[in-house]
């Protein structure tokens, strides 16, 4: 995603781009194609609410610079409620195309395995999380310390025809969507309090992935495997993933579920299903058989299963500046999920800036800094300094990145605090790009 976006905006600027992919001579656990961005886990860039979403203003951001990234994510788009989902496969056969088709790319399909030199000229590095085992010993050794790492999950993808939609239905929750089909974009699997306990029962007790000597499950909590979050409560998974709560259940409208499974749509067909929030680190055959035991899923055909892969990001607070270059060796800028931003869309926005102050560095020029107020100014205030380097994780974008709104005038409601980070957002953002600044409703910003 990152190298995809900072490609792009480059070459957008003028500036010719070499763009290095290892796939598909080298390959990865997750990755199945040659293709640039593919999606390893789930197909959704989460909330497009640019007005109260942190994530959503950052869709907006990009948008509005013209982000690759997002520009192809609508053309694929699928009905996903209030979010952003996307068919991968034409996603990123798309994102592929419009690279190798455009003159200023040359794309060379090899594993780069050491750090270049200076010579090089400016390079970015965003390798994402799956970051081959040569070059991270490279950055390693480079950066005088280890590379922090995490482990993430990918949830498991079922065939649409072999969902018993006598038991589930299609609704998105509290019927939020502006179209019938937003509203109806969810496959949704009921289970009573009985059913529920005998799957944590079944989730504790199935065989896990075991980590290699060495190894330490350092999740994400963004994107932790079902199982973990069983470990932590029996009630977790029914407050999360499995939440009942806006709801109906048209085969029986009358009866509240105890708890509910969703299943959020694959591709444009709508073939395929993937389990929302049913990242796993099960073994193959205990995942069908725990899966099958939801109800409606009791025949399900998975076209994938769910797996666990170790994830690798730097220690970016200590070892880049403001200009995600890193310090003592500036030609190099690490961009995307490497620098320990989390999510598609973050690691693409950090690839958009990257490629535009590596091209304004090319060209001569002297971008402004990034304003602090937007999406993109907070996670890259976060990952350049504004994060505790000794606790550094992997972070999502959220509000609470921002610097706050001023309260003057009372307390506030949530949805009127998060319009004004917003409006503040995309004025200065705005402004950053040179262009005219948004219409807004709230005049107080």
């Amino acid at each position: 995603m990152a190298g995809s976006e900072a490609a792009w905006q480059a070459v957008q600027m003028g500036v010719p781009v070499v763009l290095h992919e290892m796939r598909p001579k080298v390959g990865t656990f997750a990755h199945h194609t040659g293709n640039l961005a593919e999606m390893v886990c789930s197909n959704s860039f989460r909330s497009d609410d640019d007005e109260n979403n942190a994530v959503g203003l950052l869709h907006w951001e990009m948008r509005t610079a013209n982000g690759l990234i997002m520009t192809t994510a609508d053309a694929h788009s699928l009905p996903a409620g209030g979010a952003l989902a996307v068919d991968r496969d034409q996603f990123s056969q798309s994102v592929t195309e419009k690279l190798r088709a455009h003159p200023l790319v040359t794309v060379v399909e090899d594993e780069i395995t050491d750090l270049p030199g200076p010579d090089a000229g400016p390079v970015i590095i965003a390798t994402g999380p799956l970051t081959s085992g040569a070059l991270a010993q490279a950055i390693a050794a480079e950066t005088g310390q280890d590379a922090l790492a995490f482990f993430d999950a990918i949830a498991p993808i079922v065939y649409a025809e072999s969902v018993d939609m006598d038991v589930a239905w299609m609704q998105s929750r509290y019927d939020k969507g502006d179209t019938e089909e937003e509203r109806t974009a969810y496959l949704n699997c009921p289970m009573d309090k009985a059913q529920y306990e005998a799957f944590i029962d079944a989730l504790l007790a199935a065989d896990k992935t075991e980590f290699k000597p060495g190894e330490t499950a350092g999740y994400f909590d963004g994107c932790l495997p079902i199982e973990v979050m069983a470990e932590r409560g029996r009630e977790t998974l029914r407050f999360g993933p499995m939440k009942p709560v806006g709801l109906t259940n048209s085969h029986n409208p009358t009866e509240k579920a105890y708890a509910v499974v969703q299943l959020r749509r694959d591709n444009a067909l709508g073939t395929l299903f993937n389990i929302v929030g049913f990242q796993t680190k099960m073994k193959y055959g205990a995942q069908t058989e725990v899966f099958r035991m939801i109800p409606g899923l009791e025949n399900a055909r998975f076209a994938r299963l769910g797996g666990i892969h170790r994830n690798t990001f730097i220690n970016s607070p200590t070892l880049l500046d403001d200009q995600m270059r890193l310090r003592g060796r500036p030609h190099l800028r690490f961009a995307g999920q490497i620098t320990g931003v989390e999510g598609y869309v973050e690691s693409a926005a950090m690839g958009l800036l990257a490629g535009r102050m590596a091209a304004a560095e090319v060209l001569g020029q002297s971008l402004p800094p990034v304003p602090v107020d937007t999406a993109m100014g907070a996670l890259l205030t976060h990952i350049t300094g504004g994060a505790e380097a000794k606790t550094f994780q992997p972070m999502n974008v959220n509000f609470g990145l921002f610097r706050p709104v001023d309260a003057k005038g009372g307390r506030r409601g949530r949805k009127v605090r998060y319009k004004i980070y917003t409006d503040r957002a995309k004025a200065a953002w705005c402004d950053w790009l040179g262009l005219p600044a948004p219409a807004t409703v709230d005049a107080d910003t």
